[in-house]
C-alpha cells in the first residue's frame, strides 16, 4: 500500500502542473500559450515544434530515398555513368558555334525544368556525329538532376541486349522484367549508341518494351546517337519515335565538326 501511494504521488502531482499556462512570445510566431511540463520546463512555441517535426521527416525521408539510391546505384554494375564523362558537367562545355549554344542552352533548360519534365515524361533525342558532345551534355544533364536527388542511369544499348540475354542462363538471379524494371526505375534514362549496328529484331523488341514502359509511366528518356533522324526513326519504329516526340520531345541536332583530336 505504501509503494503505491509513493509511485503515484509525483504521477498526481506532474498532472496537476501539466494543466498550468502562461503567455509566452515568440520571435519568428507572435504569442503562444506555454504549458508547464514539469517544475522549471515549460512547452515551446508548437509552431516551432511543428517545423522543427517536419524538418526531422524531411530529413529521414531524404535519407531514405538517398539509402534506396544508393542500393539501386549498386544494381546498375557496368550500367552507370563511365568514369570518363563522370566530371562532365554543363558547365565544363564549351559552346563556341551557334549549334553547340543552342544544344547547350536546350540540356541547361532541360535540367533545370526536369520535374516538370516527370510530370509529362518529355524525352529527347540527341543527334549527330561522334566526338559533338552528345554525350557530355546528357551526362551533363544527369549529374544535375542527381545533386537534386533525382536517379539517372546511363547505358547503351549492346550493355542492355546483353544484361538480357545474360538472364537466359539457368543460374541467372536475374529474369528479363527484373532488367526492364530496373531500366524502367530512373527518373532519367540515358540511351546511347541507338542505332549503331541498325539492330536485330531483338534490339528492336527489348528498345520498344523499354520506352514503351517509361512512355507510360511519364520517365523521361534521353536517346543519343549517330544516325540521321529518318534512320532514328526507322530503327525505333513510328510508335515510339511519335511518343518520343511528345509533350514537347525535341530533336536535338549536333551537326558542326567533332571537336576530338585526330
Amino acid at each position: 500500500m505504501n509503494t503505491t501511494e509513493t509511485t503515484m504521488k509525483p504521477i498526481s502531482a506532474l498532472t496537476a502542473i501539466s494543466n498550468e499556462l502562461k503567455s509566452e512570445n515568440c520571435e519568428k510566431h507572435g504569442n503562444y500559450s506555454s504549458r508547464n511540463l514539469y517544475k522549471t520546463v515549460w512547452s515551446t512555441c508548437p509552431k516551432c515544434a511543428a517545423e522543427q517535426a517536419d524538418k526531422r521527416r524531411n530529413e529521414e525521408a531524404e535519407k531514405a530515398a538517398q539509402e534506396r539510391h544508393r542500393a539501386w546505384q549498386k544494381r546498375l554494375g557496368e550500367a552507370g555513368i563511365p568514369d570518363r564523362f563522370q566530371n562532365r558537367t554543363l558547365d565544363s562545355y564549351s559552346a563556341t558555334s551557334e549549334g553547340q549554344k543552342r544544344a547547350l542552352a536546350f540540356a541547361t533548360s532541360y535540367a533545370d525544368q526536369f520535374d516538370e519534365s516527370l510530370k509529362s515524361g518529355r524525352s529527347a533525342i540527341f543527334c549527330g556525329k561522334p566526338g559533338t558532345g552528345k554525350t557530355h551534355l546528357a551526362v551533363g544533364v544527369a549529374l544535375q538532376i542527381m545533386k537534386c536527388g533525382r536517379c539517372a542511369m546511363f547505358t547503351t544499348v549492346q550493355r542492355m541486349v546483353r544484361r538480357v540475354k545474360d538472364t537466359f542462363r539457368k543460374n541467372s538471379e536475374e529474369s528479363e522484367g527484373d532488367v526492364i524494371n530496373m531500366l524502367t526505375y530512373p527518373d532519367l534514362l540515358i540511351i546511347d549508341e541507338i542505332g549503331v549496328q541498325f539492330g536485330s529484331d531483338f534490339e528492336k523488341n527489348l528498345m520498344f518494351d523499354i520506352l514503351n514502359e517509361r512512355y507510360e509511366k511519364l520517365r523521361p528518356t534521353l536517346l543519343l546517337s549517330n544516325l540521321t533522324a529518318p534512320e532514328i526513326k526507322a530503327f525505333l519504329g513510328e510508335r515510339i519515335y511519335d511518343r518520343l516526340r511528345e509533350d514537347g520531345g525535341q530533336f536535338v541536332p549536333f551537326d558542326w565538326q567533332s571537336h576530338r583530336g585526330s
